[in-house]
């Protein structure tokens, strides 16, 4: 299979385009940097370009039998303002558009575009009658109304835009991902380093997380199964309380899980984004299941936090 990867040199692509690499599949990656992504992507066909400018990069998508669409700013570590949000948006809305002219003018065209979203579609947990440890937020939840929803919204519309064009098109609804280096959960797990690791506010708040491992082989089923279409969320089974998650993780580092960050001292570090980090949703991969995914780390052992954080 030959494979079009947008944003194939951030912390998923990377290890995406090695997976796809090792069993054998040509990996043609977009990047800015053709010569950094050469040496970050070894094996891989590096094609220079901007994703949010249409340009000679679209030329390379002709001839690929799928794509992938990991293309996006980091969301975390800066605060939201003005510009930031529309670099967010135009990252991930503008490069998914720009993709999919591309899909549609190329001969031949990819059978299967799978594109990166997250769980933020949803809405938050305090905007849902969620309260028991049964309730459950799957794919046919309604989205939400904040900023990170509505932004999941648009760029999820630009990808289905690809099924006019006879193309397959699967939405990776992404959790929280653990494992490997540069993760988003290294800035917390420092903190516990240093002994002062805890809950995030109240830490009532749902972490629903997957492991790196299953985000790579999720997306490859993603490619290789022709009944998965649509939104799909990509979180592990076995989803915990936010509280429960830093119990683990500080179990895992050898520290205490016993100071816990106020939400105003969050809200006064990230501004908007600590709303992101105070409430959370009680996702399920209810799509990959039926669709006969075997997650590898269905629930969060300490073991693995400890061995990637």
């Amino acid at each position: 299979m030959k494979v079009f990867v947008t944003g194939g040199s951030g912390y998923i692509g990377r290890a995406l385009t090695a997976a796809l690499i090792e069993r054998g599949e040509t990996a043609v990656v977009l990047s800015r940097d053709a010569a950094r992504a050469r040496a970050a992507l070894p094996g891989a066909e590096i094609v220079e370009g901007d994703p949010t400018v249409p340009g000679a990069w679209q030329a390379a998508v002709a001839g690929c039998d799928a794509a992938i669409n990991l293309a996006g700013e980091p969301l975390g570590g800066q605060r939201w303002d003005a510009r930031f949000r529309q670099l967010a948006h135009d990252s991930r809305v503008d490069a998914t558009r720009f993709l999919v002219e591309a899909i549609a003018a190329a001969e031949p065209r990819p059978a299967v575009l799978v594109s990166a979203s997250g769980i933020d579609a949803y809405g938050f947990d305090a905007d849902l009658p969620i309260l028991d440890d049964d309730d459950e937020v799957d794919e046919s939840a309604p989205l939400g109304s904040s900023f990170l929803a509505r932004l999941c919204r648009d760029w999820e519309a630009e990808a289905v835009a690809a099924k006019a064009y006879g193309v397959r098109v699967v939405l990776m609804r992404t959790g929280v991902v653990v494992g490997g280096p540069g993760g988003p959960i290294d800035r917390w797990a420092r903190a516990f380093r240093f002994f002062a690791g805890g809950r995030l506010g109240s830490g009532r708040q749902w972490m629903s997380w997957v492991h790196l491992d299953d985000v790579i082989a999720a997306y490859l089923f993603a490619l290789d199964t022709r009944t998965l279409s649509g939104p799909v969320n990509l979180v592990a089974p076995g989803r915990v309380r936010n509280r429960e998650f830093a119990r683990r993780l500080g179990k895992a580092l050898g520290r205490p899980s016993l100071v816990p960050t106020p939400a105003f001292a969050l809200h006064l570090a990230l501004g908007d984004f600590a709303d992101y980090l105070l409430h959370g949703r009680p996702a399920v991969p209810r799509a990959l299941v039926s669709a006969g995914y075997a997650f590898r780390h269905p629930s969060l052992d300490p073991a693995i936090l400890k061995k990637n954080s």
